[in-house]
């Protein structure tokens, strides 16, 4: 049985992995979770899968869950259980740079690691991934689109691989023109045609950020380079992404939209095992399937992420940490929605490269570029 340390356990990702373990008690189980504020989901969590540790950062949480589990071992950062809890795979679902850590110190433990995080390779990818090949650490994706990938490349030898496609449903506002974003709100800008995700998620979906983070993290995953990565748009989702071969073949993984999938694959993988309570998938009631080229100047954000991409050093994670700070403040009603992408182009036009980048180095660019955007918020 596969001992599960599940990061982000009251999330959409997180919420789904839970039902991949429901459905095969026999070969996992929930060893410890972690937690930001639900405490209701946590207390239902602990009374369902009995999980032999929690890792919440609020004090006043974790206190007010021992009171009902006093059995329950806690730890309050997730860092610590990562490099010293029991597990044998670490679920990464948690969303932002606060998985980057945690991820590292589970690569030096020799943890399995199936990730959804993107920002963990976005940050900091080069770091991540010559960790993991030093311990012999497996980085299985959760995202469709690099399972996807990853699976369409099962058995293939490399050199046959002429470049990678990743599919992108165009978000919120894909039939919208740049004029006719001005003045868009939260709730039109979360109401995403074809998944049901995190807030987060579903804006950076509708920026087309989630696509550019998804472009950085293909590169340091599959370990290609940027021009051998193309994106284009497929409002169907059912393509999750493709790869072409050297002679002109595709090859592609088809499905519904249903993260339950991918999650599920990393877990069981390599093994494809039925997926319970899933809705039947018939391609002939879709009938067609759509296809067409990303307009980088509607959607400047997934250029931008291709320009910090090859510029690679620190640029990806000042990219990602002014995002993360521009979209937080447009869900709370401070900016309007295209400000977001003004703050981000702003503070990759404004950052200088560090001359030597180490880790600590890395994570200082990060908190200060979220300063620097806070501060600019607040003029």
């Amino acid at each position: 049985m596969k001992a599960i340390y599940l990061m982000g356990a009251t999330g959409s990702i997180g919420q789904q992995t839970l039902d991949i373990l429901r459905a095969y008690p026999d070969q996992f189980r929930l060893i410890a979770f972690s937690f930001a504020q639900n405490l209701d989901a946590a207390r239902a969590i602990v009374e369902e899968f009995k999980p032999a540790a929690v890792v919440v950062a609020d004090s006043d949480l974790g206190q007010a869950l021992l009171a009902d589990f006093p059995e329950l071992e806690q730890y309050t950062d997730l860092e610590a259980y990562a490099a010293h809890g029991d597990y044998d795979l670490m679920v990464n679902a948690v969303m932002g740079s606060v998985g980057l850590k945690a991820t590292l110190a589970a690569i030096q433990a020799q943890k399995e690691i199936a990730l959804a995080n993107k920002e963990t390779l976005v940050m900091a990818g080069d770091f991540v991934m010559a960790a993991a090949r030093d311990k012999g650490v497996s980085i299985l994706p959760v995202d469709s689109e690099h399972s996807a990938i990853f699976q369409a490349m099962q058995g293939l030898d490399r050199q046959d691989v002429k470049k990678l496609v990743i599919t992108a449903s165009g978000g919120s506002f894909r039939d919208k023109t740049r004029a006719e974003l001005v003045g868009v709100t939260v709730a039109e800008a979360l109401a995403h045609p074809n998944w049901t995700m995190g807030a987060k998620i579903t804006i950076d979906s509708s920026t087309m950020v989630n696509k550019g983070l998804e472009v950085i993290e293909a590169h340091h995953l599959f370990g290609w380079d940027y021009d051998q990565i193309e994106v284009i748009q497929h409002r169907e989702s059912i393509v999750h992404s493709m790869i072409e071969m050297q002679d002109g073949a595709f090859l592609a993984q088809l499905g519904p939209s249903d993260m339950r999938e991918p999650i599920q694959f990393a877990l069981t993988y390599p093994r494809h095992k039925p997926l319970q309570d899933s809705k039947p998938f018939d391609l002939t009631d879709i009938g067609q399937l759509h296809f067409e080229k990303m307009d980088l100047e509607r959607f400047p954000m997934l250029a931008l992420a291709f320009e910090v991409g090859r510029r690679g050093g620190s640029f990806p994670a000042v990219y990602n940490a002014a995002n993360e700070v521009a979209v937080a403040a447009f869900l709370d009603g401070q900016i309007t929605y295209l400000e977001i992408e003004s703050l981000i182009e702003r503070a990759v036009a404004d950052h200088v490269e560090a001359t030597e980048l180490s880790l600590e180095r890395l994570l200082e660019i990060d908190r200060s570029t979220r300063e620097k955007v806070r501060g600019w918020l607040a003029q």
